[in-house]
């Protein structure tokens, strides 16, 4: 576990490097996510110790949002002066991930069957 943990943490850091030389706008860890899913499909298969790894972050995900609820709690008079435009922007973005979520649906059942 240690290793695929330190591997992860390499391809961050792979990705912050790159965002730092090249000047991307994205930040590092999304572009070290994106170096890593390219290195899984290069290699046709996940290794057993990072599906044991992502298994163990995922079991403690929810702590992850313990963090922002405290910023939410903590900035709540900001929140309620700006409930319109958060409300508005939630279910715009919710909206396209099912339509996105969707159209990948269909795109592999199709898939599937052919």
């Amino acid at each position: 576990m240690i290793g695929s943990l330190a591997a992860l943490l390499a391809f961050q850091l792979a990705g912050e490097i790159l965002v730092r030389l090249t000047g991307l706008p994205l930040p590092g860890p999304v572009l070290g996510m994106l170096l890593l899913f390219a290195a899984l499909l290069a290699r046709g298969r996940t290794p057993a110790v990072f599906a044991e790894t992502t298994h163990g972050l995922l079991a403690y995900l929810g702590l992850l949002f313990v963090p922002a609820g405290v910023g939410i709690i903590s900035h709540l008079d900001r929140v309620a002066g700006e409930w319109l435009g958060i409300a508005v922007t939630l279910l715009a973005s919710t909206a396209l991930a099912l339509v996105a979520t969707a159209f990948t649906l269909r795109y592999m059942l199709r898939r599937q069957g052919d």
